[in-house]
């Protein structure tokens, strides 16, 4: 269904044309995450669900995908007017 946006985040996730929010950060510590981890789980992922951001009427994605060990990571990013993928948060579920 979103298989357009998803191929384009994972462009930009092969290209580094992304970032990490602070908080992303803060999440990826808290459990345990490195950053190969969120780019796996993002080019191994699907689009779980699209979502509307209440502040900026944007879309935003949750993304299911694989860490590097096989385990479960969910992501929640945008495409962002600058070009760049924004990684806002990061979980185990």
């Amino acid at each position: 269904m979103f298989d357009r946006i998803l191929n384009e985040m994972r462009d930009k996730i092969r290209e580094r044309k992304y970032v990490i929010t602070i908080h992303a950060d803060e999440e990826m510590n808290d459990d345990c995450l490195s950053i190969y981890d969120v780019e796996r789980g993002i080019l191994t992922g699907k689009i779980a669900e699209r979502l509307k951001d209440k502040v900026t009427a944007e879309w935003k994605y949750r993304i299911t995908g694989q860490t590097v060990d096989g385990g479960e990571v969910e992501v929640i990013a945008k495409l962002s007017p600058t070009g760049k993928l924004v990684i806002i948060t990061v979980y185990v579920p």
